[in-house]
């Protein structure tokens, strides 16, 4: 029979540390073995406890005779082989960001480029790496903003932010957004070999036209048919009357937003102490209000709601009415 018979106590005590801390399974694995075969378990119990084979584990006890606590560490140079150089891996996440639904093409690539076969997972693995994750695709706009335009309204936001901070403006961010009983697929929890259905359907569709401050202060407004400068108008005119200090308001640059009709009005609601501030084209993650839009599609509006289109108004109607108390994003 094979133990380790002299462990003093400060080696115990370093031993029982290593087991409970360390980072690296291995050693921990060896050290618990060690205090183990000292406690007296034999080489016969100690192969079944940790699922090893007879000479790793007569390769530990010699270790640790040998080197001690050191031999409770692996040396460089042991193990695998990588296939991949740091170099390969760095040119398949490029590879990847530009193909990221088809890793079959990513490793016909590796094999071709490299003679490397891998495995799907292993190429999971490298990904992981670089901290890149599979989830869903989010659609984008179709165009991108001119440059110049951008940094100069990037420049004129962020003072409109700090003006904000300083208490001397309420800055608030506009849009329209629409629901109907064609629902937003979310993720769910679902059981195994399960699909939730959820019900779709053509239905009329439940417009909401919003302003919104960091504060969760909401003013909306839901409506039926088509947006118009005619009905931003009335909705403008209706919120400048409650108007106690400047607000600045932001919004994209639709043609409804920037149309002749809306420009007249600058100046009176200027006076009533209401400005507009148009966002560069193609920005939408500019406008905070869009944030709004997404926690209620994907996540506050139950499943239930999609039922018929009565469900859907009474659930987008509270959702509105109790952003800031109920409903809270919490903007960064």
């Amino acid at each position: 029979m094979r133990f380790i018979r002299e462990l003093s106590l400060e080696t115990q005590r370093i031993l029982k540390r290593i087991y409970k801390e360390s980072k690296h399974h291995q050693v921990r694995q060896r050290a618990h073995c060690i205090l183990l075969s000292f406690q007296g378990l034999t080489m016969n119990e100690l192969i079944v406890l940790f699922k090893v084979s007879r000479k790793t584990l007569h390769n530990w006890l010699t270790a640790w005779e040998d080197e001690k606590l050191v031999g409770l560490y692996n040396r460089p140079g042991r193990g695998r082989k990588p296939k991949l150089k740091a170099e390969q891996k760095e040119q398949i996440r490029e590879w990847v960001k530009a193909e990221p639904k088809n890793l079959k093409k990513i490793l016909g690539r590796v094999e071709q480029e490299w003679n490397i076969s891998l495995s799907k997972d292993t190429l999971k693995r490298v990904l992981k790496e670089f901290q890149m994750t599979w989830k869903r695709l989010k659609r984008g706009v179709s165009g991108s903003p001119w440059d110049w335009e951008y940094e100069i309204k990037l420049e004129k936001l962020a003072s409109l932010k700090e003006q904000e901070k300083r208490g001397e403006i309420d800055l608030r961010y506009l849009d329209e957004s629409g629901f109907c009983l064609t629902p937003y697929v979310p993720y769910g929890w679902q059981e195994k070999g399960e699909t939730i259905s959820l019900k779709s359907g053509k239905s009329r569709r439940i417009n909401v036209l919003g302003i919104l401050n960091k504060k969760n202060e909401l003013n909306q407004e839901i409506y039926l048919g088509k947006m118009t400068s005619e009905r931003l108008i009335r909705y403008l005119d209706k919120f400048s009357k409650q108007l106690e200090k400047k607000t600045v308001v932001v919004m994209d640059q639709s043609s409804v937003h920037t149309s002749d009709a809306v420009m007249n009005k600058l100046e009176e609601w200027s006076a009533k102490n209401l400005e507009i501030f148009w966002l560069p084209p193609y920005s939408p993650e500019l406008n905070l209000i869009e944030i709004l839009w997404k926690f209620m599609k994907y996540e506050w509006i139950e499943i239930e709601a999609y039922q018929d289109w009565k469900s859907l108004l009474k659930y987008v109607k509270n959702v509105l009415d109790k952003v800031g108390t109920e409903y809270v994003i919490n903007f960064a």
